[in-house]
């Protein structure tokens, strides 16, 4: 007796999992966004200079100007940008002087903060010239992915570093992600991306780290890896350097706004056939972090399984449209 009522329950154990899938499915595909939104403000169609003269902002379908460029989302980033506005300078201008026909910008994109980020970065661009920094501030808060979607559509460079206001990547490990893109040539029609690592020092940081937050973090990779990007250990270091027609293609469909747009970013550049490399570079944590841990994950493991249900159903598309 027991027997057939232990089958009948594991029955609709089966018929409620199935149920609720369906039902998580649909509401994915309900609630999606056909196609990301590219809409700027009036205000942000212009580079503000450190007289106050505004400059209109190229798009990343004009072709480049630069070698580089380097997109720095920065939301209440008055503390830390200057240390690693300091040490990119630095380091970019040294290189410069070696080399004369190396050429470079870096455009701080002001995330909506409610602190002096614009005015700090305004100072840069002062020292240094409009030309060599540029500083992009949104009427509101678009949240990391869509900051730096910004940064990139306005930017100029053959190649474009995503690198975050905090200064956790040391800035000269660029030649390390470069050394990355370069061996995957051939590109694929010009596209391919080098992604900064940590996972090299996984160990430490688990040493050093709450279990609860290791618990979080070992079952946010099991995410990424179960629902979207198999090859790629740490999808959310913020050092990436990208070919320009790899940022076009990509960031044209990329959806994500958040936290998560790393792992979408990644997703769909495999799914693209775009060659990506993981390099290791040095890495050391900075306090000041706008991740909330508990909310922040939960919000990103939400994402993750939006990003493989849309893309499944059909709601998401990679159809990639003109951005002007």
């Amino acid at each position: 007796m027991a027997l057939p009522l232990l089958v009948v329950a594991a029955a609709a154990l089966g018929l409620l999992a199935t149920a609720a899938l369906s039902l998580v499915c649909i509401t994915a595909h309900v609630t999606a966004t056909k196609m990301p939104s590219f809409q700027r403000h009036e205000e942000e169609k212009f580079f503000v200079n450190a007289e106050g003269k505004k400059d209109s902002v190229p798009s990343i379908h004009d072709p480049p100007t630069k070698e580089l460029s380097v997109v720095v989302p920065s939301y209440n980033e008055e503390d830390r940008l200057p240390l690693m506005m300091d040490e990119a300078l630095d380091y970019l201008e040294k290189r410069q002087e070696q080399d004369p026909s190396f050429t470079y910008e870096v455009i701080v994109v002001d995330d909506g903060s409610k602190d002096q980020t614009t005015k700090v970065a305004l100072r840069y661009c002062k020292k240094y010239g409009s030309d060599k920094v540029r500083v992009l501030t949104l009427v509101k808060n678009r949240g990391k992915g869509g900051a730096v979607r910004m940064g990139v559509f306005s930017s100029r460079g053959k190649k474009i570093l995503m690198a975050d206001a905090d200064g956790a990547t040391k800035f000269a490990d660029i030649e390390k992600v470069e050394e990355g893109l370069s061996n995957l040539q051939p590109w694929p029609d010009q596209m391919a991306i080098s992604c900064g690592s940590r996972a090299h020092l996984e160990k430490d940081s688990i040493a050093q780290r709450s279990y609860f937050r290791t618990l979080l973090m070992y079952g946010f990779h099991f995410l990424v890896w179960f629902l979207c990007v198999k090859d790629i250990r740490d999808t959310q270091c913020g050092f990436k350097l990208l070919t320009r027609e790899a940022a076009s293609q990509t960031f044209s469909v990329l959806h994500i706004d958040r936290w998560a747009f790393d792992v979408e970013l990644l997703y769909i550049a495999q799914r693209l056939k775009i060659p990506i490399a993981e390099v290791a570079v040095n890495w050391t944590e900075i306090e000041g972090s706008k991740l909330v841990p508990f909310w922040s994950w939960l919000q990103m493991g939400r994402d993750l399984l939006f990003i493989r249900l849309r893309y499944l159903t059909g709601a998401w598309q990679l159809e990639t449209r003109k951005y002007n």
